[in-house]
């Protein structure tokens, strides 16, 4: 198991709408995000928008974003939610992740 932190950035007049469909995400995205091993995602937002992501996978991060990047859900989901955030230059926001180094854990 790996355990990941990253950071992006949602635009600031995208704020409230962005936490309004993360109450309701997509039951078919829940279902693909748990069949290619995501465990315990959790994501954290300071009132500027900076996002923060929390995620245990089963491997590796990115054979977890590789799995994620053969559904089409996620497709759809990356499309529709792309507008909502800074910085990621016409890229899918799961491409756009700033992977964080682990410097602590407390078993």
């Amino acid at each position: 198991m790996q355990r990941v932190g990253f950071l992006l950035k949602v635009r600031k007049d995208r704020i409230e709408e962005y936490k309004e469909h993360h109450k309701k995400v997509w039951p078919e995205m829940l279902e693909a995000l748990t069949e290619t091993g995501w465990r315990n995602y959790s994501l954290f937002m300071r009132d500027d928008g900076l996002l923060f992501g929390y995620v245990e996978v089963s491997d590796s991060f990115e054979q977890a974003l590789e799995g994620m990047s053969k559904k089409e859900v996620n497709k759809k989901w990356q499309d529709f939610m792309a507008p909502f955030f800074e910085g990621i230059e016409g890229r899918h926001a799961d491409e756009s992740m700033i992977q964080l180094e682990q410097v602590f854990f407390l078993e």
